[in-house]
């Protein structure tokens, strides 16, 4: 067990880190059977971890983290500290009920883990105040740094972001709904220290529109599978590259946002479908979860080959 760096020193790891480079979701490693392929996991985050993001964030979405019991949730965040090696944040994701979440919490930080991604609540929506009790609730059971995310039935108003804001570990918000009005909002409420964080699906899309309301930091699927292209998209942002951005959104993502679309849970089956052609040991998905069609692997496999070929890079 490390102890926590506190909520400010971690922020501010994760502010530098994000200016500086995506935020990774690395995929969750099985066996062909569905059991945990702790040494899959392991090779495959170090390649993430290689390729300079700016935090990587174990067992959330992209790692399925809703699939996971406890003590394959142990490894994953321990293997992801162990490789990480203080090098990048470590964000692990946390969620259920506030009583569920708070024993992920608590793994979380017995592995050594640097702060924690709250994923939606499960099945019921709430009212406002549910939600602020639900981090309330973790909050206090926890020293982690907490980051809420904004995404399917959770869904905060302005003053609820002033209210969990004001928790002492509360260090910022990853929003997943892209309705950027109440976006703008929300960035408005915050103290000016806040944290926030473009967690829409192919987040890449939506990544200029987001830099306008003050939310230039993202999460990318495709560092999962081709860091070559986030990497390439993430500097043409930064360097005002209009002309690299616009060709990677037009020949590359908006074309795998609709191959994603065509089936729900692709934006996770696909990029773990990508690794895997691109010989990472990642295995399939579990289930409620399905792999892609060999029509749609096809397609898939032609435009990675593409992009791919847009940054210099090769299959």
């Amino acid at each position: 067990m490390t102890v926590s760096a506190g909520p400010v020193a971690v922020a501010q790891r994760l502010r530098e880190g994000m200016a500086g480079g995506v935020l990774s979701f690395p995929l969750t490693a099985f066996h062909d059977d569905g059991t945990l392929d702790p040494d899959g996991y392991r090779a495959y985050v170090a390649e993430r971890l290689a390729a300079a993001p700016g935090a990587v964030f174990p067992a959330c979405g992209t790692g399925e983290f809703f699939s996971l019991d406890e003590d394959e949730y142990r490894q994953i965040v321990a293997i992801t500290v162990e490789e990480a090696a203080g090098r990048v944040p470590v964000v692990a994701g946390t969620g259920y009920g506030w009583a569920q979440a708070v024993r992920f919490a608590r793994i979380a930080e017995d592995a050594g883990a640097d702060a924690l991604l709250v994923l939606p609540h499960y099945l019921v929506a709430a009212p406002q105040d549910g939600l602020v009790a639900q981090l309330e609730q973790i909050a206090a059971r926890t020293p982690l740094p907490l980051i809420a995310y904004q995404r399917g039935q959770v869904v905060y108003t302005a003053d609820t972001l002033r209210r969990i804001a004001a928790l002492p570990n509360v260090i910022g918000l990853k929003d997943g709904h892209s309705d950027l009005d109440r976006l703008q909002r929300l960035t408005l409420a915050a103290p000016d220290d806040f944290l926030f964080f473009n967690g829409a699906s192919t987040a890449e899309i939506q990544a200029r529109a987001y830099a306008t309301v003050g939310v230039p930091a993202y999460s990318s699927a495709v560092h999962a599978f081709a860091p070559e292209i986030a990497g390439a998209f993430f500097t043409a942002l930064r360097d005002d590259d209009h002309g690299t951005a616009g060709t990677l959104l037009r020949d590359f993502y908006v074309p795998l946002v609709e191959l994603r679309d065509r089936v729900p849970g692709y934006a996770v089956s696909l990029v773990k479908a990508a690794a895997r052609i691109r010989g990472h040991r990642v295995g399939p998905v579990r289930a409620p979860l399905t792999d892609p069609s060999p029509a749609d692997l096809a397609a898939l496999t032609a435009l990675l080959t593409t992009g791919l070929d847009l940054v210099g890079a090769t299959l």
